[in-house]
């Protein structure tokens, strides 16, 4: 595994400016408010020939109230503050190297002080940062950072790029010996995004998945701003899982803070190979729940649509059986009709699987993870170019293409151009000739012989040029 870099700090002492400067993407928000940042993030960078991994982590409070060794706080209730604090004190306990991130405009702070007893107990290497140090007054006064006992500090600034080259030759120093894992090559994960509107229940999904608390869970919608990566292993097999923040419509995206994290959770569908749709089971299958769909379908994703609080959708049913809810819109209803409800307001992704979980008790969480595996794969399919033309010869024979513009479509043969998503090209004598209806038609054919569940396809068609031609008349 590459080692871990924590960058850790009170609140606003730009710790997520410094890390989207050290892995060249915005991947962290970047706001002028404190308690932006609120779980922990990862990204890779290099320098001087070693790569390891930075951790942004949220604002460490003073007066927290969390000791260093309470972390996780899996199924107790709490402020949301506290969570953070504990993901901030998660970061430092799996980290190899800690960057203690100071602000050398405002000098020492009472939370700096806090923080550095902390981080003093740690028994890991510390670097003293001092950021926003943006001219040579400030540079000068970052000498009191010495105070902390954590060794000479580094004067940086993250917006200027000053310093940053110092500071990463200390975070090379501090690193542990090269590793033979570390050197080996990183084989390319299945990725798999959880998404869905806010409050659906990802983030306790995702902490259902790997038995520990690794995002916040927290009743009020929206507690999760980032998409956030997890490898896990399953089955002897390495899974990349991003979690995400919940989709909103467009219309009711706020500005700031929430704008951002919309845009990121489209970009997690985005670098996904398959998502995980989730949909609330005691609230049904909602217009958002749609819109997310067919942005899946749109990047031609692959998709499992979960039906998350089964447990509860249960309970409510055996309440209004027990006459506790009258109103018949209170009736939930078994799993073969609630699939059914769904398959119909998603029709237009019929590939999809759809699985019934419960994040609270864990069910159906194995079978969650092997469909979205054989969906990776499926995504991965290469079909042999003769066993392709004869299904599309069948095709054409069981139903000739339809006529438009007064001439007739041929289809001279088809071949695979990639996968990921599997793409398909069918060469053709009218490329404006092929009617919606048949196309749907053909990637049907091409379902029924080869399955693809769970993923899209796509096709395309093009005319066979006129060398093309004259060589399939030689051969």
């Amino acid at each position: 595994m590459k080692p871990l870099v924590a960058v850790v700090g009170r609140p606003n002492v730009g710790k997520s400016t410094f890390f989207n400067r050290m892995i060249g993407e915005r991947l962290a928000i970047v706001e002028d408010m404190p308690g932006t940042t609120r779980d922990r993030l990862y990204g890779d960078t290099d320098w001087n020939g070693r790569v390891f991994t930075l951790i942004d982590t949220g604002g460490l409070e003073l007066g927290s109230g969390i000791p260093v060794g309470q972390v996780g706080l899996t199924g107790q209730p709490g402020d949301l503050m506290e969570h953070v604090m504990s993901q901030a004190h998660l970061a430092i306990e799996e980290a190899d190297v800690i960057v203690f991130m100071v602000d050398a405009r405002s000098g020492i702070t009472a939370s700096d002080e806090e923080v550095a007893d902390l981080l003093r107990r740690t028994k890991k290497p510390v670097i003293v940062a001092a950021n926003k140090a943006d001219n040579a007054a400030r540079r000068m006064d970052a000498v009191e950072f010495y105070s902390f006992g954590l060794g000479e500090p580094i004067v940086i600034s993250s917006i200027q790029g000053v310093g940053t080259g110092d500071l990463l030759d200390r975070i090379v120093e501090e690193l542990p010996p090269l590793s033979e894992m570390e050197e080996e090559e990183d084989e390319e994960l299945p990725r798999i995004a959880l998404v869905g509107r806010p409050n659906v229940g990802k983030s306790s999904l995702l902490n259902a998945i790997l038995g520990t608390e690794r995002s916040i869970v927290s009743a009020m919608p929206g507690t999760t701003r980032d998409a956030i990566d997890t490898e896990i292993t399953f089955e002897d097999r390495r899974i990349r899982l991003i979690d995400t923040a919940g989709i909103r419509r467009r219309g009711r995206v706020g500005v700031g803070v929430e704008k951002y994290s919309v845009l990121r959770s489209e970009r997690a569908i985005e670098r996904a190979d398959v998502a995980i749709l989730l949909i609330d089971a005691s609230e049904g299958l909602a217009a958002q729940d749609t819109h997310i769909a067919g942005e899946i379908h749109k990047q031609a994703k692959g998709v499992v649509v979960v039906v998350n609080k089964w447990d509860l959708a249960q309970e409510q049913r055996r309440a209004e059986r027990e006459g506790v809810f009258p109103h018949p819109d209170d009736e939930i209803q078994s799993a073969d009709e609630y699939r059914a409800i769904i398959a119909e307001g998603l029709k237009f992704i019929p590939y999809a699987p759809i699985i019934f979980t419960s994040a609270k008790t864990g069910y159906h969480i194995k079978p969650l993870l092997e469909a979205a595996l054989k969906v990776a794969d499926m995504r991965f399919l290469r079909v042999p170019t003769a066993r392709l033309n004869e299904v599309v010869q069948e095709a054409t024979r069981r139903h000739d293409p339809t006529t438009m513009r007064h001439k007739p479509l041929k289809i001279y043969y088809a071949t695979q151009a990639r996968v990921n998503p599997p793409t398909f090209i069918f060469f053709v004598n009218d490329t404006e000739g092929v009617h919606f209806s048949y196309e749907r038609y053909l990637e049907n054919r091409l379902r029924e012989a080869f399955s693809f569940r769970g993923t899209a396809i796509l096709i395309q068609f093009r005319p066979r040029s006129k060398d093309e031609t004259r060589g399939k008349k030689a051969d």
